[in-house]
C-alpha cells in the first residue's frame, strides 16, 4: 500500500506540469524557437517573422552581387576613394572592373551586414504588415470597398516598413559604407568589416552618423514599402483564390510591383545613400550640409538622371525581391 500511495504522489506532478503545455498545432520552427504556451497571435507572429527572414536571407545573398553594382554607381560621386577618372561609366564597366580591381569576392563585400540586417528587417517588415492589416482594413469589403481596401494595404506597408527602419537602420548603414569601399585590401580599406565600421563611425560622430540620412530614409520606405505590399496585396486579393495562385503568377505580379516600387523611390535611396557617405568626413571632404542641399547640389551639378543611377541594377536586383514575396507565401502554406 505505501508502495502504490508513493508512485501515485509521484506522478501526480508529473501529470500536473504536462497539462500546463497543451497539444498545439504549431509550427515545428516556431515550438522549437518559443518552447512555451502562445497564444494563436503570437504563433501567427513567431510564423511570420521566422518565414520571412529565412526567405529574405537566402535570396539577398543570392542577388549580393547585383546589389553592389548598384551601389557604387549610387555613390561612387560622394566617395573620396573614386576620384573623377576612376569613376564606373555604367553596370557593364563596373561588373567587368570589379573582379579585376578587388577581386572576385569583393562582389559580396558589405553582405554580411546585409544579411543581418535584412533578416530582422524584411521579417519584421512582414510581421508587422499583418499587424498594421488589421488595424487599417478590419471590417473592410475588399470586394465593395476597393479604395479603402487599396489605401488601407498602402498604409499598412508603409507603416511596417517604416517602423522596422528605426530597428536597423545602423546595420542599413554599415552595409552601405563597407560596400562603397573599393580598397582592394589592407591600408587601402576605409573599414575592415561590420564592427570596425560601427565603432569607427560612432567614435567619429556619434549615434548621429550611424543614423545620416534617416529622415530621407523614412521618406523612401514608406513610398517603397506601400506600393512593396499595398500593390501586391491588392493584386493577389482580386484574384478568384489567391492561395491557390500558380506559383508563375505569383511571380510576374511580384517582380511587377518590385520594379514600379523600386523605381518610385529610386530617387529617395540615391540621396540617403550620398547622405551615408558624409559620416566620418571632416571639413573639405563633406559635400552636402543636408538633405535638401543634397537633392539641390545632385540635380544641379549632375543633371536629374543622377537620381536614377544605377537603377537598372535595381531592377534586376528586384527579382530577389519579387521571389521573397512568392517564397514568404509558399512557406505560409507548411506552416
Amino acid at each position: 500500500m505505501e508502495r502504490k500511495k508513493m508512485v501515485k504522489t509521484t506522478l501526480a506532478p508529473q501529470r500536473r506540469s504536462q497539462s500546463r503545455f497543451p497539444a498545439q498545432s504549431r509550427p515545428a520552427a516556431a515550438c522549437l524557437l518559443f518552447p512555451f504556451n502562445m497564444t494563436d497571435a503570437a504563433v501567427s507572429f513567431a510564423k511570420d517573422f521566422l518565414a520571412g527572414g529565412v526567405a529574405a536571407a537566402r535570396s539577398k545573398t543570392a542577388v549580393a552581387p547585383i546589389e553592389r553594382v548598384k551601389l557604387l554607381l549610387q555613390v561612387q560621386h560622394a566617395s573620396k576613394q573614386i576620384t573623377a577618372d576612376k569613376q564606373y561609366k555604367g553596370i557593364i564597366d563596373c561588373v567587368v572592373r570589379i573582379p579585376k580591381e578587388q577581386g572576385v569576392l569583393s562582389f559580396w563585400r558589405g553582405n554580411l551586414a546585409n544579411v543581418i540586417r535584412y533578416f530582422p528587417t524584411q521579417a519584421l517588415n512582414f510581421a508587422f504588415k499583418d499587424k498594421y492589416k488589421q488595424i487599417f482594413l478590419g471590417g473592410v469589403d475588399k470586394r465593395t470597398q476597393f479604395w479603402r481596401y487599396f489605401a488601407g494595404n498602402l498604409a499598412s506597408g508603409g507603416a511596417a516598413g517604416a517602423t522596422s527602419l528605426c530597428f536597423v537602420y545602423p546595420l542599413d548603414f554599415a552595409r552601405t559604407r563597407l560596400a562603397a569601399d573599393v580598397g582592394k585590401a589592407g591600408a587601402e580599406r576605409e573599414f575592415r568589416g561590420l564592427g570596425d565600421c560601427l565603432v569607427k563611425i560612432y567614435k567619429s560622430d556619434g549615434i548621429k552618423g550611424l543614423y545620416q540620412g534617416f529622415n530621407v530614409s523614412v521618406h523612401g520606405i514608406i513610398i517603397y514599402r506601400a506600393a512593396y505590399f499595398g500593390i501586391y496585396d491588392t493584386a493577389k486579393g482580386m484574384l478568384p483564390d489567391p492561395k491557390n495562385t500558380h506559383i508563375v503568377i505569383s511571380w510576374m505580379i511580384a517582380q511587377t510591383v518590385t520594379a514600379v516600387a523600386g523605381l518610385t523611390s529610386y530617387p529617395f535611396d540615391t540621396v540617403r545613400r550620398r547622405m551615408m557617405m558624409q559620416s566620418g568626413r571632416k571639413g573639405t571632404d563633406i559635400m552636402y550640409t543636408g538633405t535638401l542641399d543634397c537633392w539641390r547640389k545632385i540635380a544641379r551639378d549632375e543633371g536629374g538622371k543622377a537620381f536614377f543611377k544605377g537603377a537598372w541594377s535595381n531592377v534586376l536586383r528586384g527579382m530577389g525581391g519579387a521571389f521573397v514575396l512568392v517564397l514568404y507565401d509558399e512557406i505560409k502554406k507548411y506552416t
